[in-house]
């Protein structure tokens, strides 16, 4: 088979290498899927850079989460040949690559009325916006919800969300052709931060309010800015750094204006409490399947096409979700 490998940490577009090599023998409790779709993410970049919290040792094939079908089974693995599958990758077999394998405990068996790409493209953004939104940011109908960097995946996907829930959405993103994109997805009040003033834009469309929720993941300077836009008793959802700086902040502050900052982690509840994973895709597919959530996919990538991909990731010029797709 046909497979990324790094040998080396580092820019994935400078140390990735395709390569010919025999398919992965599952281990135990494993089992090899022939991937149909790989949703490209950003932590994929800082995993192969050695600074993703998960670190992997090279040699390895990168691509954490795929939808596919399965090929062969190992032993105490659950799963059966032909189920198609959506989770995450293991033993360093990823889904860049035309097979990867994955463990059967942390497979979830996709419904026959939702399609291998649209489970890969909503897999990881609309898990994280599900679990930011509805579990830690409690988002009620009525709301008003500021997404910030609205365009890209993550996103996308909770400017949906927040729309689907009877929210009034904020949607902060760089550039015209991006605020085009917002517009597009629903966003009632489209913000261009790299030519337009975030807080007053903000301040404006709120009557002096501020926001019920903010979903930032971004981090860096937009946080700082972030809080301050923070109604009373709102939540800043922190869902992670694209910016590259974690950011601090003042106590007082929170305290003054009654508002929570809440960690987002999506993939800690697995094993730790999967009945809110569980909860989480069945409310997921219901969506998808009705049509009222329709992942952004602004890209389908062939195998060789890789590295493009990362590093339009990389340096933030894609919009919604950038699948490769080795075996269409």
């Amino acid at each position: 088979m046909k497979a990324w490998r790094l040998d080396e940490l580092g820019d994935p577009w400078d140390v990735l290498k395709l390569q010919e090599v025999d398919s992965p023998l599952p281990g135990d409790g494993e089992a090899r899927v022939e991937v149909t779709a790989c949703d490209l993410n950003f932590a994929d970049i800082l995993q192969c850079q050695g600074t993703y919290q998960v670190r992997v040792e090279p040699p390895f094939t990168p691509g954490m989460s795929v939808a596919g079908t399965v090929q062969a089974v190992g032993n105490g693995c659950d799963l059966k040949i032909g189920d198609r599958v959506l989770g995450m990758t293991s033993s360093g077999w990823g889904g860049y690559a035309e097979e990867a394998l994955v463990r059967g405990s942390d497979m979830r068996i996709v419904p026959d009325n939702v399609s291998l790409p649209a489970a890969s493209a909503m897999n990881v953004i609309y898990g994280t916006g599900w679990v930011a939104l509805h579990r830690r940011g409690n988002m009620q109908p009525g709301e008003t919800v500021l997404v910030l960097a609205a365009a890209g995946g993550v996103g996308s996907a909770a400017v949906q969300m927040a729309k689907v829930h009877g929210c009034k959405v904020i949607a902060a993103a760089g550039g015209p052709e991006k605020v085009e994109v917002c517009r597009e997805l629903g966003a009632d009040v489209c913000i261009d931060y790299k030519s337009e003033d975030l807080y007053e834009k903000v301040m404006e469309a709120t009557d002096g309010k501020g926001c019920d929720l903010i979903y930032d993941p971004v981090g860096g300077e937009y946080f700082d800015i972030a809080r301050r836009l923070l109604a009373w008793e709102g939540r800043l959802l922190v869902v992670g750094f694209a910016s590259g700086t974690i950011p601090c902040a003042p106590a007082n502050h929170a305290l003054v204006k009654n508002y929570s900052i809440v960690g987002v982690h999506m993939g800690g509840y697995r094993h730790r409490m999967d009945d809110v994973l569980d909860t989480c895709y069945d409310d997921l597919w219901k969506l998808v399947a009705s049509g009222r959530l329709e992942p952004l996919v602004s890209s389908e990538l062939q195998l060789g096409e890789l590295n493009d991909g990362l590093i339009a990731l990389s340096n933030r010029s894609s919009t919604g979700r950038l699948l490769l797709r080795p075996n269409p």
